[in-house]
């Protein structure tokens, strides 16, 4: 499992410079200049505008130790559970390649999900139906992202030419249940313990009908755990936002218009499904408006070239009027 790099503490001195004896750093906000008493002047230097970490002894200072734009103090940090997932990877890539608004972090469960994603220090590997097994991966971050899901799967033998529809099955450890609702709960307590600062919790559509055939899958009541988790969250008193995508496509995102609805309304219309991609995008500018905190929303999108593509989320996410 990825660990945290622990960083001494420092106080502040009237020079300017913070200082540790114990452990013999100094930090600054200034260019890299010598030490009092060294023999000779450092030509490395730092822009005035970063911070750095420099190891010093009786010649002055030895190396940088830990060198950071002073930007980052800005920037938010945002864990992606379900990183290894399909939607999970998207929003995990998304963050990477916004490294001027996000520091990103992923969950997956295992090396071998970490490795597909090609994770480095950054992606923590845990089990969430554990909830000590997770904290590392969410103490200290201001949002967190849970995009983890059960996932049936179809029973060997299902020939469709054949007639009868295909049988699922959950894994043994891995139903709704386990995963929907205790994986999501942990996540959930742990990040309030952490002090997280806002939830985008996926979910689906669906979870007004009992009956809905995402139900019967492996009879898992997939929804009905899903839904539960939702309530606990919205209890929690954590600000969130809680996305309940339609049928999920693996196809190009940014190129359609998105519709927004609540309580599966837009399940009884022809646009009901919406690319992960764009879920992913959603959930990323889900982070930047306060319009959406404390606030649910059902997700899909027009057809290809039918609408305008979404540009104004600030505009989408007015439109979202429901707490739950």
């Amino acid at each position: 499992m990825a660990s945290a790099t622990r960083v001494p503490f420092f106080s502040t001195t009237s020079s300017g410079l913070r200082h540790c004896h114990k452990s013999n750093w100094v930090e600054s906000s200034f260019p890299l200049i010598r030490q009092p008493g060294s023999r000779g002047a450092v030509n490395k230097s730092l822009s005035s505008s970063s911070l750095f970490l420099a190891k010093t002894n009786r010649r002055g200072f030895k190396r940088i130790g830990v060198v950071v734009s002073a930007a980052m103090a800005d920037l938010s940090t945002v864990l992606v559970t379900g990183a290894g997932g399909r939607t999970g990877q998207i929003v995990y890539k998304k963050l990477k390649e916004r490294a001027d608004q996000f520091v990103a972090r992923g969950l997956v469960r295992t090396e071998e999900s970490k490795e597909k994603i090609r994770g480095a220090d950054d992606v923590f590997v845990g089990d969430i139906r554990d909830a000590d097994s997770i904290v590392p991966a969410i103490q200290g971050v201001d949002a967190l992202i849970i995009l983890t899901s059960a996932v049936p799967r179809m029973k060997s033998g299902y020939d469709p030419t054949k007639g009868p529809k295909p049988e699922f099955y959950f894994e043994e450890g891995a139903f709704p249940e386990q995963v929907d609702w205790i994986g999501q709960k942990n996540q959930i307590d742990v990040a309030k313990t952490a002090g997280v600062k806002h939830i985008v919790l996926v979910g689906s559509m669906g979870g007004t009908d009992p009956n809905h055939p995402l139900n019967s899958l492996g009879n898992g009541n997939i929804l009905v755990w899903k839904r539960k988790a939702e309530h606990y969250l919205v209890d929690s008193g954590i600000p969130y936002t809680i996305i309940r995508a339609g049928g999920l496509q693996d196809k190009e995102g940014g190129i359609r218009e998105l519709l927004v609805g609540k309580d599966d309304e837009l399940l009884k219309t022809e646009t009901k499904t919406i690319t992960r991609s764009d879920v992913a995008e959603v959930c990323i500018q889900a982070l930047q408006f306060e319009e959406v905190k404390f606030k649910a929303f059902d997700l899909a999108s027009k057809p290809e070239r039918v609408g305008t593509p979404t540009k104004d989320f600030k505009a989408l996410f007015s439109q979202v009027t429901a707490r739950f």
